[in-house]
């Protein structure tokens, strides 16, 4: 019994010795942004409003290292109610920073409020984005670096630079328009041009021109900020080697082209060995018939400094876009290098799926469903209203009452017809859960699911059964927080529930999400131990009945302001930074 408990008191002092070690390592990162509209802009020569954050389109970079404290002040001054999200942050116990309307009600026109999270446990390519209002498809959308501590070194050299690529769809009409559109049920248009860094088309500008120098190797981080097409990425007569997604080293294979989908980001290492000269940049569409000169085909530059040759030949070529056999294997290739350290110093592949008890499976069919003679969005034939008030308010202060029933719908089956409904489920914690995705549209989906990272155990096409769990990879399946479903197939993930809070699953196909295809996991855990989920912030937004439309039954009153409330501390100084993506 004593060695028991010498050992106790061993594990006990190391974990408080590296949670020191870790606050003291830790910064505070402030950032001010001014979110506005422009009209000058014109990503694709149009007149249409973009949503700016400091005058930038995209937004900043936020350049953070593992478990610094990020303070964002966002002022909203565009004239509907904003809400931003971080995109494969985890938001550990801490799901009152999420920006999703389950989680937030939203910042309204004219004011402002502080996101405080902590880049808790994490490395990696992220990014973030507007979460409501289809805000997402006008911009506000950015990138997350998230970069290792010192004391663990990553899988591959320090590499001589690093680029920014966000690479998304985009559309002729206005945000506000399309919204409009869909409102009306007109579900078929779609997004015709493609945009790197806020840019279509060559001729190159400044933004996709990406200057090199002769026999380095670069980091590129590409995140897919779109709102509907999966794309091939590749870079003419460079062969690209694949290290990290979305906070995951992964074993490193040579790809020649790299299919990313909606809400996906990725680390690539590019050695700029070949001839100096110009070389292009390709983002082209998946499971879409274009040409080479078609807008919807994003094009840019990789440029030798010591160049004088322009770009020249065809664009280099891509898979066939409707070969769903190349992106499946391609999927099942990506892997966890199961011996790199991640953010902590222990190896990725100290946690795995081998020989889990699973707790709860999930079976959730996304499909186009027509609810009173509107086109809905839904989960098992569930299409997601969004409440009076945020579900987690009306959760902390009523225990949902009035907003929402837990375990109203089922997560395994679908609804004999379509209805609308807040879809909000158990998820029981520290259990294991199972999620089967199915998609039986002709369209790519994409899911993501905020507060966790999942093992992407599983593709596969045609009807999902029990024994299709054999054919699982629980040795080395990659962890992400977003994966695609491709038309007709399924696909399977694992995840370790561990993280108390109200979590978004969604599609992030922005249409889909914004016409309901959508639910929330809650993950409870009784303990009131503020080490165990933090408490509301101190400057907690309460929606009101300006922004949202809801019944008198289902607000959350704000608790009485104290007397005098403390004043905030001084912001202090940080190694990390905010730059543009200008390069």
């Amino acid at each position: 019994m004593a060695l028991v408990g010498s050992r106790s008191w061993l594990i006990f002092f190391i974990a408080f010795a590296a949670s020191l070690l870790i606050s003291v390592n830790a910064e505070d990162v402030f950032l001010d942004w001014q979110v506005n509209i422009d009209t000058t802009i014109k990503p694709v020569s149009v007149d249409q409003p973009v949503i700016t954050i400091n005058g930038m389109f995209p937004g900043p970079l936020i350049n953070a290292t593992t478990n610094d404290i990020i303070h964002v002040n966002v002022f909203n001054n565009i004239d509907e109610p904003l809400l931003i999200t971080w995109n494969g942050i985890q938001q550990r116990l801490n799901s009152w920073q999420d920006g999703v309307s389950g989680t937030n009600c939203p910042i309204r026109p004219g004011s402002n409020w502080t996101y405080v999270f902590t880049l808790k446990d994490q490395i990696g390519t992220f990014s973030y984005f507007p979460s409501i209002n289809f805000h997402k498809a006008g911009g506000a959308f950015g990138p997350i670096r998230v970069n290792n501590r010192v004391v663990v070194p990553t899988p591959f050299l320090k590499p001589d630079g690093e680029f920014d690529l966000l690479i998304g769809d985009w559309y002729q009409e206005s945000y506000k328009d399309v919204r409009s559109i869909l409102d009306r049920s007109v579900v078929g248009l779609r997004p015709n041009s493609m945009l790197i860094n806020g840019h279509s088309r060559y001729p190159q500008t400044k933004n996709r021109t990406f200057v090199v120098e002769t026999g380095k190797t670069y980091l590129i981080r590409i995140s897919n900020v779109g709102t509907e097409w999966s794309i091939n990425f590749r870079i003419q007569n460079h062969p690209m080697l694949l290290v990290e997604t979305e906070g995951s080293y992964t074993s490193q294979i040579i790809l020649d082209s790299l299919d990313i989908h909606v809400g996906q980001s990725y680390s690539i290492l590019v050695t700029t060995n070949q001839v100096e000269a110009d070389y292009y940049i390709v983002a082209s569409p998946k499971m879409a018939n274009v040409s080479e000169s078609s807008g919807l085909v994003g094009v840019g530059v990789l440029h030798y400094a010591e160049s004088t040759t322009p770009v020249q030949g065809p664009l280099p070529l891509g898979p066939d876009p409707f070969d769903l056999n190349f992106s499946v294997n391609q999927a099942k290739s990506i892997r966890w290098n199961l011996t790199a350290g991640a953010a902590r110093p222990n190896p990725q592949g100290t946690f795995n799926v081998s020989n889990v008890t699973l707790s709860q499976t999930f079976i959730l069919q996304g499909s186009l469903s027509n609810i009173s003679d509107h086109a809905r969005y839904s989960v098992n034939n569930v299409s997601y209203r969004v409440p009076n008030t945020a579900l987690k308010l009306a959760d902390y202060y009523n225990n949902g009452t009035g907003t929402y029933q837990l375990d109203a719908y089922s997560a395994n089956s679908s609804n004999v017809v379509a209805i609308d409904g807040t879809f909000v489920v158990s998820g029981a914690h520290n259990g294991w859960l199972e999620i089967v995705f199915k998609n039986d549209l002709q369209v790519i989906d994409t899911w993501h699911l905020d507060g966790f990272g999942f093992y992407v155990v599983g593709f596969g096409v045609g009807v999902w059964t029990h024994e299709m769990r054999l054919t699982y990879n629980l040795y080395d399946p990659v962890v992400r927080s977003t994966v695609q479903v491709y038309p007709g197939g399924w696909t399977a993930v694992y995840a370790y529930l561990d993280n108390p809070g109200m979590w978004n699953l969604r599609s992030q196909v922005l249409k889909n999400w914004y016409l309901g295809q959508e639910l929330y996991i809650r993950v409870y855990d009784p303990d009131p131990n503020p080490a165990k989920e933090r408490q509301p912030p101190s400057n907690l937004l309460f929606c009101e009945r300006s922004t949202v439309t809801f019944a008198l039954s289902g607000s959350v009153i704000p608790p009485s302001p104290p007397a005098s409330p403390p004043s905030p501390p001084p912001p202090k100084k940080s190694h990390a930074t905010t730059l543009p993506i200008n390069w």
